[in-house]
């Protein structure tokens, strides 16, 4: 629970709510509606172990934040995610209103979720036997296959999905280890980016091995953005 004032609105409300659903539950000392749902909300927030914030203000002391919110009378709560207003209620919910508040901003995990945050192979199995076709559990479950050399494997399992951003990172990691290029380092890998841009006009398996390649560097690396630049000019 953070305890929010006009200065700091911007940075523990609005910044934080990029992040995480901030609740803001506006208040004052003789509100006595305030008196009960103030515990009753600190108390659900809490349950959801960090997924949801709880921010209280004093509108007595923050008028500024009072004034931003139009408020009319109190207790006032605002749910806000991505610094936008989502959802809100004026007055003292009963807690089985709260929590359906509450809960609409951190849905409770499904045994799925669960199992694929455990993050083991047992645990991954067990989420794909609920669900098979969870690109989560499957793109976790290939990448720890590839880890164990279990390349082919490991894209069997990754072909049963559409591709993401991390399933082609894992896949990449596993047809250069078949191809045996797996582990270069990155002067390394940008040597071999050189001699494949002289054929991948027209070869598709150069391409592959051109993508893959950037594939394995840090994501953010400038080199990925500048050589896929250069293989832009020698396909177009």
């Amino acid at each position: 629970m953070l305890d929010v004032t006009d200065a700091n609105f911007q940075s523990e409300v609005i910044e934080k709510s990029m992040s995480v659903p901030v609740v803001v539950d506006l208040w004052a000392p003789w509100c006595g509606p305030c008196k009960t749902l103030g515990p009753t909300i600190e108390k659900v927030v809490a349950e959801t172990e960090g997924r949801v914030v709880l921010a209280k203000v004093n509108v007595d002391e923050n008028p500024m934040v009072s004034s931003a919110f139009k408020v009319q009378s109190i207790p006032a709560v605002f749910a806000l995610k991505d610094g936008k207003v989502i959802d809100s209620f004026v007055g003292a919910l009963p807690e089985s209103g709260v929590r359906e508040f509450v809960n609409r901003l951190a849905p409770v995990a499904s045994p799925v979720d669960i199992l694929v945050e455990i993050g083991d192979e047992e645990s991954l199995k067990g989420a794909l036997e609920l669900e098979p076709l969870n690109p989560k559990a499957i793109t976790a479950l290939a990448a720890l296959w590839v880890d164990k050399s279990r390349y082919e494997d490991a894209l069997a399992l990754l072909a049963k999905i559409p591709e993401t951003s991390e399933s082609a990172k894992v896949a990449a990691k596993a047809r250069l280890a078949l191809s045996g290029l797996g582990g270069l380092d990155p002067a390394e890998a940008e040597e071999r980016l050189l001699s494949l841009l002289e054929k991948v006009k027209g070869d598709e398996v150069a391409q592959k091995e051109f993508l893959d390649l950037l594939a394995s560097f840090q994501e953010g690396d400038p080199r990925v953005g500048k050589y896929r630049r250069m293989l832009g000019s020698r396909l177009f």
